[in-house]
């Protein structure tokens, strides 16, 4: 699987993907550079998918991922998955803002759809 490398070494890449995860499924709407999104995005659709399945053995890889935080997977198993259940795949929307000011960076939203 190809990855960005966003600028930094593996252990901070992983640690901010999760975070970006975390506070896209607490608030279902983030403002972050479009590199940045668009690898949350598929790490977004995998925790919604794991609870769509909503086995033990699927919770237990969220709860990994996400750093043990029993809030965020509790969101997912028991909010986000019952709305997704007749949508395969496609969960998140990127909205394209302005540039940043100072690096030029695009920004974007990310949301979950309705």
């Amino acid at each position: 699987m190809a990855y960005r490398k966003l600028g930094v070494d593996n252990k901070h890449r992983r640690s901010m993907l999760a975070n970006l995860t975390k506070d896209i499924i607490m608030n279902e709407r983030i403002s972050t550079t479009e590199t940045r999104a668009k690898e949350a995005r598929k790490f977004v659709d995998k925790m919604i998918t794991y609870g769509k399945k909503g086995d033990l053995v699927s919770r237990r890889k969220a709860l990994a991922f996400l750093q043990n935080d029993t809030v965020a997977v509790k969101k997912v198993f028991d909010e986000l998955a019952p709305r997704y259940e007749g949508r395969n795949g496609g969960y998140t929307r990127i909205l394209k803002t302005a540039e940043r000011r100072g690096d030029g960076a695009l920004m974007v939203i990310i949301e979950l759809v309705k």
